[in-house]
């Protein structure tokens, strides 16, 4: 499956592309990731979001250990070819390692004359009951 459609693409100097993951129906960005070649032809064709792990080195299907994958119901391209924008249907409504709905839990608030980060989104399940 693959095609001018992947070469269209800029991949950076690692053949990586940075991808923002949205929720369908909500709009909210669940999640950051990256994509190589192999990861998004495997994503396009199993219609389920697969991922390259930076840190693992390797591909990653989200929910292969936690069981939260993600279904595919559209994949965008941005303006410069450098981004990709991708509309999942989250299966168990947790995208986050931490146990929440989305990896942008924390907020930027006012704690007196200091800023801090703030967690404003609520754990729905503990990691540890999530990754054995």
């Amino acid at each position: 499956m693959t095609g001018r459609w992947l070469d269209q693409i800029h991949w950076d100097a690692q053949g990586l592309v940075p991808v923002i993951v949205q929720e369908v129906g909500t709009g909210i960005v669940l999640m950051f990731a990256w994509m190589n070649r192999a990861a998004l032809v495997r994503t396009v064709e199993t219609g389920e979001a697969v991922y390259w792990s930076r840190s693992r080195s390797r591909l990653w299907h989200k929910g292969e250990e936690s069981g939260h994958i993600q279904k595919v119901a559209r994949v965008q391209i941005d303006c410069d070819g450098d981004v990709l924008l991708i509309h999942v249907e989250q299966t168990g409504g947790i995208a986050c390692h931490t146990g929440r709905h989305t990896c942008f839990y924390r907020s930027l608030q006012e704690e007196g004359a200091r800023k801090a980060w703030v967690a404003t989104i609520p754990v729905l399940k503990d990691p540890k009951d999530i990754y054995k």
